[in-house]
């Protein structure tokens, strides 16, 4: 067959490519037989330095994935459609391979097209099988139905792990500036001995995580189909090869999380029925686009409300926090149950400090507060209400393990030097309003603060109420 005659006559980008196929069936070299002027203007090469039969990766990046697609195009014969963010070309792709006739027993020969575009196009995701749609249109309603995030996505990565037929299935989360990596959802099968989280995410992956990116070279996955593949693995990363053997991995694949030019994380199944492969593909493909939106949405809107709820002083919850939270109580969306114990305090003689020191000084005195507050109320939540007022919510406790902890706060205060803290408390049960608590605790905190000033006239207190 004149393979060039096939790329020439066709009015895309287009190339054929022979696959050698090794005695024991699996897929060897991969070669660039033939092109038209398109798709080497694609890759920016000249017709006179075009050499027929040489190693694809002579022309473009090696690509582990398009391998995997190419020689199932071959070994398959079927057409191969795939429409992927390629991000090394910061473009999406729409690829197509067709299988050709071959007259080499040991080769097989197929044509590659390509389209790129600079931004996605949905409608050419969402062209997908009706089965993988229900899966996908599935996977949007959870994310609508439920105000728990996290609920849906532990619901969403259970879907595609059975989609998958994987023994599990996973979304991990990144952060290349803090090297760091935390599991959001994971979703094993039953009675399967799967390494837990903690060892999963030891000590030393993130390093592995690094080495993702090297292995998806630019493509929209990676993928193991067996154990032969796996072998291959262990060239590139032997510390990842060496953690899937001991967890008796022998197939998988990993779709990255892409927003904003930015990675955020990766879903991955392993031990997956590498005989949907395509199918799985297709699915995780649109699936890590949707995903990737959402998660970046939710990510946000936790850092605008740190923002809203933080005072970035301290580090502890502000006025709009104690309110809201107050009012979810109040209202019965969030209420209290059980007993529990408000702290009202005030840093004496900040005024003074500001006066005479200036304000980083007054600033630093604060900072000082906070941590007296957070060593005497650890697990309590604690609200800077004012310039030098802070509350104090703390549940779970008996009135006595209450008083205990407030006595802590006084003696913290009257031995820590510079955080002198006027106190005032009230405890009580679900059924006190905690308003008229917050009330009883202010007023007590300034009849401390009062007799404070009265042993201390030099600090020249003005009161603020």
């Amino acid at each position: 067959m004149d393979y060039n005659e096939v790329a020439n006559k066709q009015k895309k980008i287009a190339s054929v490519l022979s696959v050698k196929i090794n005695e024991d069936g699996s897929c060897g070299e991969i070669c660039l037989e033939a092109a038209n002027d398109l798709y080497l203007a694609s890759v920016n090469v000249k017709r006179e330095d075009f050499v027929p039969g040489k190693p694809y990766y002579n022309y473009v990046p090696n690509d582990l994935n398009f391998e995997a697609m190419s020689c199932r195009c071959v070994k398959e014969n079927k057409i191969v459609h795939s429409y992927v963010d390629a991000a090394f070309y910061n473009a999406w792709m729409e690829v197509i391979m067709m299988p050709l006739i071959s007259d080499e027993k040991d080769k097989g020969y197929y044509l590659f097209s390509y389209d790129m575009q600079s931004k996605v196009d949905t409608s050419k995701l969402s062209d997908i099988s009706p089965d993988i749609a229900v899966q996908v249109i599935r996977t949007s309603i959870k994310m609508r139905e439920s105000d728990d995030f996290h609920a849906a996505m532990d619901s969403i990565i259970h879907d595609l792990r059975e989609y998958c037929g994987a023994n599990r299935s996973c979304i991990l989360l990144t952060d290349f500036k803090k090297r760091t990596a935390s599991m959001l959802c994971d979703s094993v099968v039953e009675d399967d001995h799967i390494r837990p989280d903690e060892t999963f995410l030891g000590e030393g992956f993130f390093d592995i995580v690094e080495v993702w990116d090297q292995l998806i070279a630019g493509s929209n996955c990676y993928i193991i189909h067996d154990e032969k593949e796996l072998e291959n693995l262990k060239e590139v990363d032997e510390r990842w090869y060496k953690s899937l053997k001991h967890d008796e991995i022998y197939s998988l694949v990993l779709f990255p999380l892409r927003t904003n030019g930015e990675t955020i994380g990766y879903i991955m199944a392993t031990n997956f029925n590498s005989e949907e492969t395509l199918n799985i593909k297709s699915i995780l493909g649109v699936t890590s686009f949707i995903l990737a939106a959402e998660i970046s949405n939710h990510q946000l809107f936790k850092r605008m409300k740190i923002l809203s709820d933080t005072d970035l002083l301290t580090g502890l919850y502000n006025r709009n926090a104690m309110n809201n939270r107050v009012t979810d109580i109040v209202s019965g969306l969030n209420p209290l149950i059980g007993d529990y114990g408000i702290v009202f305090a005030d840093l004496n003689g900040l005024k003074t400090v500001n006066d005479t020191d200036g304000h980083i000084a007054g600033d630093e005195l604060l900072k000082a507060a906070a941590c007296v507050l957070r060593d005497a109320f650890p697990e309590g939540e604690i609200f800077r209400v004012g310039g030098d007022e802070f509350l104090i919510l703390q549940t779970g406790e008996t009135e006595e393990k209450f008083n205990k902890l407030v006595e802590n706060l006084r003696k913290n205060s009257d031995g820590s030097g510079a955080v002198k803290l006027a106190v005032g408390t009230c405890f009580g049960d679900k059924n006190l309003d905690i308003r008229k608590a917050m009330h009883e605790a202010d007023e007590r905190m300034y009849a401390d603060k009062e007799a404070y000033y009265e042993k201390h006239p030099e600090l020249q207190y003005r009161s603020n109420r």
